[in-house]
Protein backbone atom coordinates (compact mmCIF):
# COMPACT_ATOMS: atom_id res chain seq x y z
CA UNK A 1 0.00 0.00 0.00
CA UNK A 2 1.39 3.39 -0.50
CA UNK A 3 1.26 5.83 2.14
CA UNK A 4 -0.68 9.19 1.82
CA UNK A 5 0.48 12.30 3.55
CA UNK A 6 -1.25 15.80 3.03
CA UNK A 7 0.88 18.66 4.97
CA UNK A 8 -1.12 20.21 7.43
CA UNK A 9 -4.07 18.02 6.91
CA UNK A 10 -6.29 16.44 9.36
CA UNK A 11 -8.04 13.27 9.49
CA UNK A 12 -11.62 13.69 9.11
CA UNK A 13 -13.79 12.22 12.39
CA UNK A 14 -15.81 8.96 11.38
CA UNK A 15 -13.35 8.27 8.66
CA UNK A 16 -11.53 4.84 9.07
CA UNK A 17 -9.16 4.08 11.30
CA UNK A 18 -5.07 3.30 10.09
CA UNK A 19 -4.16 -0.04 8.68
CA UNK A 20 -0.05 -0.62 10.09
CA UNK A 21 1.71 2.38 7.84
CA UNK A 22 -1.02 3.50 6.06
CA UNK A 23 -2.42 7.11 7.47
CA UNK A 24 -5.59 7.77 5.98
CA UNK A 25 -6.22 11.36 5.73
CA UNK A 26 -8.42 13.87 3.34
CA UNK A 27 -6.89 16.23 1.82
CA UNK A 28 -8.87 19.80 2.34
CA UNK A 29 -11.37 21.07 -0.74
CA UNK A 30 -9.95 23.72 -2.99
CA UNK A 31 -10.92 27.44 -1.05
CA UNK A 32 -13.97 29.23 -3.06
CA UNK A 33 -13.32 31.25 -5.60
CA UNK A 34 -12.98 35.41 -4.52
CA UNK A 35 -15.68 37.81 -5.87
CA UNK A 36 -13.90 39.32 -8.58
CA UNK A 37 -12.18 36.56 -10.17
CA UNK A 38 -15.15 34.60 -10.30
CA UNK A 39 -16.72 37.77 -11.58
CA UNK A 40 -14.00 38.31 -14.60
CA UNK A 41 -14.70 34.92 -15.58
CA UNK A 42 -18.14 34.76 -15.51
CA UNK A 43 -18.31 38.22 -17.46
CA UNK A 44 -16.42 36.74 -20.38
CA UNK A 45 -18.21 33.48 -20.71
CA UNK A 46 -21.38 35.68 -21.01
CA UNK A 47 -20.22 37.90 -22.79
CA UNK A 48 -18.59 35.99 -25.29
CA UNK A 49 -22.00 33.73 -25.28
CA UNK A 50 -23.59 36.78 -26.13
CA UNK A 51 -21.68 38.10 -28.86
CA UNK A 52 -22.52 35.27 -30.77
CA UNK A 53 -26.09 34.69 -30.05
CA UNK A 54 -27.07 37.99 -29.16
CA UNK A 55 -25.79 40.33 -32.44
CA UNK A 56 -28.58 39.69 -34.43
CA UNK A 57 -31.15 40.90 -31.69
CA UNK A 58 -28.71 44.06 -30.78
CA UNK A 59 -29.35 45.19 -34.73
CA UNK A 60 -33.10 44.58 -34.12
CA UNK A 61 -32.99 47.10 -31.09
CA UNK A 62 -31.20 49.91 -33.03
CA UNK A 63 -33.03 49.77 -36.14
CA UNK A 64 -36.27 49.50 -33.88
CA UNK A 65 -35.17 52.50 -31.62
CA UNK A 66 -33.79 54.21 -34.72
CA UNK A 67 -37.52 53.79 -36.84
CA UNK A 68 -39.26 55.20 -33.89
CA UNK A 69 -37.37 58.31 -34.27
CA UNK A 70 -37.38 58.70 -37.52
CA UNK A 71 -41.23 58.06 -36.98
CA UNK A 72 -41.80 61.04 -33.96
CA UNK A 73 -39.79 63.35 -36.46
CA UNK A 74 -42.83 64.50 -38.09
CA UNK A 75 -44.55 64.62 -34.80
CA UNK A 76 -41.58 66.79 -33.29
CA UNK A 77 -39.60 69.44 -34.39
CA UNK A 78 -36.72 70.18 -31.69
CA UNK A 79 -36.19 71.11 -28.35
CA UNK A 80 -36.92 69.63 -25.18
CA UNK A 81 -39.22 66.95 -26.51
CA UNK A 82 -36.70 66.23 -29.57
CA UNK A 83 -34.12 65.93 -26.89
CA UNK A 84 -36.43 63.70 -24.66
CA UNK A 85 -37.28 61.64 -28.18
CA UNK A 86 -33.43 61.11 -28.54
CA UNK A 87 -32.39 60.37 -24.99
CA UNK A 88 -35.39 57.56 -24.51
CA UNK A 89 -34.58 56.23 -28.12
CA UNK A 90 -31.17 55.50 -26.53
CA UNK A 91 -31.86 53.93 -23.56
CA UNK A 92 -34.51 51.78 -25.29
CA UNK A 93 -31.67 50.06 -26.65
CA UNK A 94 -30.32 49.22 -23.21
CA UNK A 95 -33.85 48.29 -21.79
CA UNK A 96 -34.56 46.16 -24.90
CA UNK A 97 -31.14 43.77 -24.49
CA UNK A 98 -30.36 44.52 -20.38
CA UNK A 99 -33.93 44.56 -19.40
CA UNK A 100 -36.02 41.85 -21.60
CA UNK A 101 -33.25 39.52 -22.69
CA UNK A 102 -31.84 39.27 -19.87
CA UNK A 103 -35.27 38.37 -18.02
CA UNK A 104 -35.96 35.91 -20.96
CA UNK A 105 -32.41 34.30 -19.87
CA UNK A 106 -32.89 33.60 -16.25
CA UNK A 107 -35.95 32.40 -16.96
CA UNK A 108 -34.63 30.09 -19.62
CA UNK A 109 -31.92 28.71 -17.23
CA UNK A 110 -34.53 28.00 -14.37
CA UNK A 111 -36.88 26.45 -16.65
CA UNK A 112 -34.26 24.50 -18.20
CA UNK A 113 -31.98 23.62 -15.03
CA UNK A 114 -29.36 25.64 -15.51
CA UNK A 115 -28.87 27.36 -12.73
CA UNK A 116 -27.81 23.64 -11.13
CA UNK A 117 -24.55 24.27 -13.55
CA UNK A 118 -23.77 27.55 -12.07
CA UNK A 119 -24.89 26.34 -8.53
CA UNK A 120 -21.94 23.74 -8.77
CA UNK A 121 -19.25 26.08 -9.01
CA UNK A 122 -17.02 27.34 -6.16
CA UNK A 123 -18.22 31.15 -6.99
CA UNK A 124 -20.41 33.22 -4.96
CA UNK A 125 -23.93 34.11 -6.48
CA UNK A 126 -23.04 37.97 -6.70
CA UNK A 127 -20.47 36.63 -9.13
CA UNK A 128 -22.91 34.94 -11.32
CA UNK A 129 -25.98 37.72 -11.44
CA UNK A 130 -23.21 40.68 -12.17
CA UNK A 131 -21.24 38.75 -14.86
CA UNK A 132 -24.00 38.00 -16.30
CA UNK A 133 -25.75 41.53 -16.19
CA UNK A 134 -22.17 43.25 -16.94
CA UNK A 135 -22.69 41.25 -20.28
CA UNK A 136 -25.40 41.98 -20.99
CA UNK A 137 -25.17 45.96 -20.15
CA UNK A 138 -22.01 46.06 -22.32
CA UNK A 139 -23.29 44.74 -25.22
CA UNK A 140 -25.90 47.19 -25.85
CA UNK A 141 -22.79 50.24 -25.91
CA UNK A 142 -22.56 50.07 -29.57
CA UNK A 143 -26.55 50.21 -30.47
CA UNK A 144 -26.72 53.23 -27.66
CA UNK A 145 -23.62 55.09 -29.01
CA UNK A 146 -25.15 55.03 -32.91
CA UNK A 147 -29.08 55.77 -32.02
CA UNK A 148 -27.37 58.69 -29.80
CA UNK A 149 -25.30 60.38 -32.44
CA UNK A 150 -28.42 59.07 -35.63
CA UNK A 151 -30.84 61.16 -33.57
CA UNK A 152 -28.96 64.05 -33.05
CA UNK A 153 -27.89 64.48 -36.17
CA UNK A 154 -32.23 63.63 -37.25
CA UNK A 155 -32.94 66.45 -34.83
CA UNK A 156 -30.19 68.75 -34.95
CA UNK A 157 -28.81 68.44 -31.66
CA UNK A 158 -25.45 69.74 -30.05
CA UNK A 159 -23.52 66.50 -29.61
CA UNK A 160 -20.79 68.38 -27.73
CA UNK A 161 -21.92 66.78 -24.47
CA UNK A 162 -22.51 62.66 -25.57
CA UNK A 163 -19.56 61.73 -23.54
CA UNK A 164 -22.50 61.88 -20.62
CA UNK A 165 -23.46 58.36 -22.34
CA UNK A 166 -20.04 57.12 -20.53
CA UNK A 167 -22.05 57.54 -17.17
CA UNK A 168 -25.58 56.73 -18.48
CA UNK A 169 -24.98 53.30 -20.60
CA UNK A 170 -23.27 51.41 -17.25
CA UNK A 171 -25.45 52.98 -14.61
CA UNK A 172 -28.62 52.63 -16.64
CA UNK A 173 -27.63 49.15 -17.49
CA UNK A 174 -26.86 47.97 -14.37
CA UNK A 175 -30.54 49.30 -12.93
CA UNK A 176 -32.44 47.60 -16.01
CA UNK A 177 -30.07 44.49 -16.01
CA UNK A 178 -30.92 43.65 -11.97
CA UNK A 179 -34.67 44.26 -12.77
CA UNK A 180 -34.60 42.26 -15.57
CA UNK A 181 -32.49 39.18 -13.57
CA UNK A 182 -35.12 39.64 -10.85
CA UNK A 183 -37.88 39.05 -12.91
CA UNK A 184 -36.54 36.13 -14.42
CA UNK A 185 -35.43 34.41 -11.41
CA UNK A 186 -38.74 34.92 -9.55
CA UNK A 187 -41.10 34.18 -12.08
CA UNK A 188 -42.05 30.93 -11.62
CA UNK A 189 -41.94 29.95 -15.46
CA UNK A 190 -40.22 30.57 -17.95
CA UNK A 191 -43.51 32.11 -20.48
CA UNK A 192 -43.64 34.21 -17.35
CA UNK A 193 -40.49 35.85 -17.37
CA UNK A 194 -40.59 36.30 -21.25
CA UNK A 195 -43.82 38.44 -20.40
CA UNK A 196 -42.84 40.37 -18.04
CA UNK A 197 -39.93 40.86 -20.05
CA UNK A 198 -41.40 42.07 -22.94
CA UNK A 199 -43.80 44.64 -20.57
CA UNK A 200 -40.58 46.09 -19.19
CA UNK A 201 -39.29 46.96 -22.54
CA UNK A 202 -42.84 47.91 -23.74
CA UNK A 203 -42.99 50.74 -20.49
CA UNK A 204 -39.49 52.15 -21.49
CA UNK A 205 -40.68 52.90 -24.47
CA UNK A 206 -43.70 54.55 -23.88
CA UNK A 207 -42.35 56.19 -20.54
CA UNK A 208 -39.09 57.01 -21.86
CA UNK A 209 -39.87 58.25 -25.20
CA UNK A 210 -42.83 60.26 -25.01
CA UNK A 211 -42.29 63.64 -23.45
CA UNK A 212 -43.20 63.36 -19.71
CA UNK A 213 -45.11 66.87 -20.26
CA UNK A 214 -47.41 65.29 -22.44
CA UNK A 215 -48.43 62.52 -20.11
CA UNK A 216 -51.40 62.46 -17.58
CA UNK A 217 -50.46 62.81 -13.82
CA UNK A 218 -50.66 59.12 -13.12
CA UNK A 219 -48.16 58.09 -15.71
CA UNK A 220 -45.84 60.76 -15.02
CA UNK A 221 -45.84 58.54 -11.20
CA UNK A 222 -45.44 55.47 -13.26
CA UNK A 223 -42.26 57.04 -15.20
CA UNK A 224 -40.74 58.22 -11.97
CA UNK A 225 -40.64 54.29 -10.54
CA UNK A 226 -38.89 53.42 -13.75
CA UNK A 227 -35.39 52.66 -13.45
CA UNK A 228 -34.11 54.08 -16.77
CA UNK A 229 -36.30 57.43 -16.43
CA UNK A 230 -33.26 58.85 -14.49
CA UNK A 231 -30.60 57.79 -17.39
CA UNK A 232 -33.13 59.26 -20.00
CA UNK A 233 -33.14 62.20 -18.10
CA UNK A 234 -29.61 63.08 -17.68
CA UNK A 235 -28.66 62.18 -21.40
CA UNK A 236 -31.70 64.71 -22.14
CA UNK A 237 -30.47 67.28 -19.93
CA UNK A 238 -26.86 66.96 -21.38
CA UNK A 239 -28.35 68.29 -24.79
CA UNK A 240 -28.73 71.34 -23.71
CA UNK A 241 -26.26 73.94 -24.41
CA UNK A 242 -25.89 75.21 -20.98
CA UNK A 243 -26.26 71.69 -19.22
CA UNK A 244 -26.94 71.55 -15.41
CA UNK A 245 -24.37 69.33 -14.08
CA UNK A 246 -26.01 69.26 -11.02
CA UNK A 247 -28.74 68.30 -11.87
CA UNK A 248 -27.61 65.40 -14.11
CA UNK A 249 -25.03 64.09 -11.64
CA UNK A 250 -28.12 63.81 -9.21
CA UNK A 251 -30.18 61.87 -11.99
CA UNK A 252 -26.88 59.75 -12.68
CA UNK A 253 -26.56 59.45 -8.77
CA UNK A 254 -29.87 57.75 -8.33
CA UNK A 255 -29.89 55.55 -11.16
CA UNK A 256 -26.90 54.12 -9.73
CA UNK A 257 -28.67 53.63 -6.42
CA UNK A 258 -31.16 52.00 -7.83
CA UNK A 259 -28.67 49.98 -9.92
CA UNK A 260 -26.92 48.47 -6.74
CA UNK A 261 -30.75 47.88 -5.10
CA UNK A 262 -31.79 45.75 -8.29
CA UNK A 263 -28.55 43.55 -8.82
CA UNK A 264 -28.71 43.00 -5.04
CA UNK A 265 -32.51 41.78 -4.86
CA UNK A 266 -31.53 39.94 -8.38
CA UNK A 267 -28.73 38.42 -5.89
CA UNK A 268 -31.40 37.31 -3.28
CA UNK A 269 -33.11 35.88 -6.03
CA UNK A 270 -30.87 33.49 -7.57
CA UNK A 271 -30.00 32.28 -4.22
CA UNK A 272 -34.01 31.64 -3.51
CA UNK A 273 -33.64 30.31 -7.18
CA UNK A 274 -30.60 27.62 -7.01
CA UNK A 275 -31.89 26.04 -3.54
CA UNK A 276 -35.21 25.21 -4.91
Amino acid sequence: MVRAEVAGAEPVAGSLPPAGDTAAVVAPLAPRARLFPALAAVYRAQLSRARVARIPLLFVATFQSIGIMVLMRGVVDGGAEARAVVAGSSVLVVAFVALNLLAQYFGQLRAGGGLDHYATLPVPPAAVVLGAAGAYASFTVPGTIVTAVTGSVLFQLPMTHLWVLVAVIPLAGAALSGLGAALGLLAPRQELATLLGQLGMSAALLLGVLPADRMPEPIGWARDLLPSTYGVEALSRSFGSHPDWAVIALDLGVCAVVGVLSLAVATWAYRRAAVR
